[in-house]
């Protein structure tokens, strides 16, 4: 006998769709949930109203419950996308007078999502010079330190964010 206890079973998630009608599942819908005992693990069948009560009833199920369908919710957005952030990463840095700010916030967010990584520090004329490497295709970006205080953050944010949306004020 299966002690369902003595360890962790890989079980699928939910279906969709009813696994006797093919049929998708509305919101809202009522349906079961069966498990049956399938080798040293479960398998999970997912059955509407109309296939319960169609189903063979002498295949007993190890488990069952009613529950009722609910969509999985669309993956949050990134708070900014990678490649829009990069984009316009890409665009400020070739400016002839990049916004140092709103640059150096753009590398440090692709840093951290690990699209560019710093490789040196450089110093020049009084400014500290950050050099990144793209890491997938090796670009090498420089970008100026503004030396940013923390009571300046929220604001040169709110312009990163305004240049992500595409307004033209902030540029």
């Amino acid at each position: 006998m299966i002690n369902p206890l003595a360890t962790d079973w890989p079980i699928k998630q939910r279906s969709e769709i009813c696994n006797a009608t093919h049929r998708p599942f509305a919101p809202g819908e009522v349906f079961y949930t069966l498990l049956y005992r399938e080798g040293d693990g479960f398998r999970r069948e997912d059955l509407s109203e109309e296939a319960w009560r169609d189903r063979n009833e002498n295949i007993q199920p190890f488990s069952f419950w009613k529950t009722k369908f609910e969509p999985a919710p669309p993956p949050a957005p990134e708070a900014l996308p990678k490649e829009n952030a990069e984009q316009l990463f890409r665009r400020l840095i070739t400016q002839p007078e990049p916004p140092a700010n709103a640059s150096f916030v753009l590398a440090v967010m692709l840093e951290r999502k690990r699209v560019l990584k710093q490789v040196r520090t450089e110093f020049a004329n009084g400014d500290r010079l950050l050099i990144y490497e793209h890491r997938e295709n090796g670009d090498v970006f420089i970008v100026r330190d503004p030396q940013l205080r923390l009571s300046e953050l929220e604001r040169v944010q709110d312009e990163v964010a305004a240049l992500l949306r595409g307004d033209a004020a902030a540029e």
